[in-house]
């Protein structure tokens, strides 16, 4: 069962929510951060770059936590902030320029579960970061993030959320990337009691983005003595339903074929896949295909069935059998993850824009794979595997300052 409670937040004003909440500051480009922060006064981005104008910028990490942690204090004094007095659920749209509709509730989620299994990652965390997260939790206070979270679908959930999404939202914003966002609160106690029963018949929660944020989370947890309940128990989250999550591809661009030449490369390849050209750029669609872009030339490739270890739930997911067959043994690529010959882009980007990486001369060569299927993502995180680096970018991707989540009583 999952543990799902409803908590009091921290948030802008309603006139003010589509100046404050921002996408990732890590998003941006230095030259576009400098121009939200000289031309919003609101944006969230003030307080977690707070030095960014200094002259002297913030000689350690916890000299930088203390600034971010006055900067927030600084808005709420300014009444950029409410708190509310209520703890409650809140239920979330994001409808993209393309119709594209993601929704669902937004609580605090126990990180009991997390620790005892309930709550599944399918990535290890770096522990530095983990640590790193953590002081930046303890020493600020709150939570900006929220981790994203997903189930199987519930009945009473869906119904639930469909009825207030007919209701007048408290927010309603459009951003500059044409995404329109919407926010209602979900205050009255039974619904709360339905939302947290309906939650506790749900066998597991499955992370999709934000397992840092988690762990991280734990770690504060472990560290407070678990006398009196705290909202250290708990960690800000997202939870949407199977059908809301969007999984897209990450693609791989090389910076070079390890001294070998185009055709060199093809005959290495070519003796655990199948090659045909293709004459203009595509999107791989078939079992254990991929595509490859190398010398103004589109290449499918297809892994033949005895280089690929159908028994695993790792090692047969497409970025598993590419590293084994090809980035390892014939690019010499043997560490994906701190490789600087290898690049991740994820699906968004068009394919467009690779080939003119690749005709540009930035990379020489360009893989493009399918997206892993939430049922896969599921199978890796319920044995207790990892998928290897970038395998995933998951939609959808949450905005900073919206809500925040107090993390000390």
């Amino acid at each position: 069962m999952a543990s799902v409670v409803p908590f009091c937040a921290i948030r802008p004003t309603r006139d003010k929510v589509s100046l404050v909440a921002t996408r990732s500051y890590l998003s941006y480009s230095d030259e576009t951060l400098n121009e939200k922060l000289n031309n919003n006064p609101y944006t969230f981005l003030h307080i977690i770059n707070p030095d960014f104008y200094e002259k002297n910028k913030a000689k350690d990490y916890t000299e930088r936590f203390n600034m971010v942690r006055a900067k927030f204090e600084d808005f709420n004094k300014k009444g950029v902030f409410i708190s509310d007095n209520k703890k409650q659920f809140y239920i979330y749209q994001k409808i993209k320029e393309n119709g594209h509709s993601f929704i669902g509730i937004i609580g605090a989620s126990s990180v009991e579960d997390y620790i005892n299994g309930n709550i599944k990652i399918h990535e290890q965390t770096i522990e530095k970061r983990e640590h790193l997260f953590k002081k930046y939790l303890d020493i600020t206070g709150f939570n900006a993030e929220a981790v994203l979270l997903t189930y199987p679908n519930h009945n009473t959930i869906d119904k639930l959320i469909e009825e207030y999404s007919k209701k007048r939202a408290e927010y309603e914003f459009t951003t500059t990337n044409k995404s329109l966002h919407k926010l209602w609160f979900v205050n009255s106690d039974a619904d709360i009691s339905t939302i947290q029963t309906a939650f506790s018949e749900v066998d597991s929660l499955y992370i999709a983005d934000g397992h840092h944020r988690f762990a991280s989370s734990s770690l504060l947890y472990k560290d407070k003595n678990h006398i009196n309940p705290s909202n250290k128990d708990f960690c800000m989250s997202y939870l949407i339903a199977e059908d809301q999550l969007k999984i897209i591809n990450f693609n791989r661009l090389v910076k070079d074929l390890n001294g070998l030449s185009k055709n060199e490369f093809l005959i290495a390849v070519e003796k655990k896949y199948t090659i045909q050209k293709i004459e203009k750029a595509f999107q791989p669609k078939e079992k254990d295909e991929i595509a490859i872009y190398v010398e103004n030339q589109w290449y499918s490739m297809v892994a033949k069935s005895e280089f690929v270890e159908r028994e695993d739930c790792v090692e047969k997911l497409d970025p598993s059998i590419l590293s084994k067959n090809i980035l390892s043994p014939i690019l010499g690529i043997t560490d994906p993850r701190n490789d600087k010959r290898l690049s991740f882009v994820d699906g968004s980007v068009s394919l467009k824009d690779i080939e003119n990486k690749i005709d540009g001369k930035e990379f020489e060569l360009a893989f493009i794979l399918k997206a892993v299927n939430f049922s896969q993502l599921k199978d890796v995180a319920d044995n207790g595997r990892s998928m290897p680096p970038k395998s995933t970018y998951i939609q959808p991707k949450l905005r900073s300052g919206m809500l925040i989540y107090k993390i000390n009583d």
